[in-house]
């Protein structure tokens, strides 16, 4: 078994494990952690098998936004435990059900659906360019040559798809509240010294202090 054998043998098993533990964690922090770490392990693989354009986007998508929102999300959420967890063998048979059905399907689809398949042929390592000179093969280069010369408009009406869903998401979320203060920037700059503060006379409603001292001692002064 060489290295390359070894290092897949690995990222597989710390993979397996993870998942399990994504599954059967029952603190959701834990869960996300475990979750960050599968997904490290699967770029890992992707890399072994020569897709480094899958990899660097699963790192950078998945662990670099994704992921890192939710253990965020999650640790804000005051999420109580106890109510997640009722209701968990009353609902056992049907969920050990589904993932038994979900298991027999991709079993089925890993022994008999590639079998109909040709195997691929190997990429050449040294490919020729425009000019005809010799050059490494890039499977990134590849990727992106395909997706913005033949897969142009597919790539635009996507983008252009999730940049309509990103505004749709932020227009249903934003709510005004009536519980909520907030300051407008514009009233405080265009704020004017007298309307910040205004002098008010208000008659006296008792004689000041000094005055009733000074009476209370003529009094005294006038019993002795």
């Amino acid at each position: 078994m060489d290295a390359k054998t070894a290092f897949f043998y690995l990222f597989a098993v710390v993979l397996l494990v993870a998942s399990f533990r994504v599954v059967t964690a029952r603190n959701p922090v834990h869960a996300v952690l475990n979750l960050i770490l599968a997904f490290s392990q699967a770029a890992a693989i992707w890399l072994l098998l020569k897709a480094e354009f899958l990899a660097i986007a699963l790192v950078l998508v998945y662990l670099g936004a994704v992921m890192v929102l939710f253990l965020f999300v999650v640790m804000m959420l005051d999420i109580r435990i106890d109510a997640l967890r009722q209701g968990f063998w009353k609902h056992f048979p049907l969920a050990a059900f589904i993932g038994v059905l979900i298991v027999f399907e991709m079993g089925m689809v890993l022994m008999g659906g590639f079998s109909s398949i040709d195997e691929p042929k190997a990429i050449p390592a040294m490919v020729l360019n425009a000019a005809g000179q010799p050059e490494a093969y890039s499977n990134t280069k590849e990727l992106g040559r395909l997706l913005y010369t033949e897969y142009l408009y597919p790539v635009e009406i996507a983008a252009t798809i999730l940049l309509v869903a990103m505004i749709a998401a932020i227009a249903l979320t934003l709510r005004k509240r009536k519980d909520s203060k907030a300051i407008n920037p514009s009233e405080q700059i265009r704020v004017r010294s007298k309307d910040r503060l205004r002098m008010v006379k208000v008659a006296a409603t008792r004689a000041p202090q000094v005055q009733e001292d000074a009476g209370d001692a003529a009094a005294q002064e006038t019993k002795a």
